[in-house]
């Protein structure tokens, strides 16, 4: 594992698949949510935003069904 930021709170490693691991001051892996806030301040990751309802297909129905009629 390459190390990538060392704080007094943590250190960055990133591992040779890509990935990203993180160890708190007190030498224990961090995980979940720590893992994720500390990734998040240091701009490594984004977090994914869920996609819209596709509202146009819902939309959409109602109108070809009447038109069948």
């Amino acid at each position: 594992m390459k190390e990538l930021k060392k704080t007094a709170d943590y250190t960055v490693f990133q591992k040779s698949s890509g990935r990203y691991a993180v160890r708190g001051k007190n030498k224990q892996w961090l995980h979940g949510e720590e893992k994720e806030q500390v990734l998040l301040a240091e701009q490594l990751i984004t977090r994914l935003r869920p996609k819209a309802p596709a509202a146009t297909e819902e939309t959409a129905a109602p109108e070809a069904s009447a038109a069948a009629e």
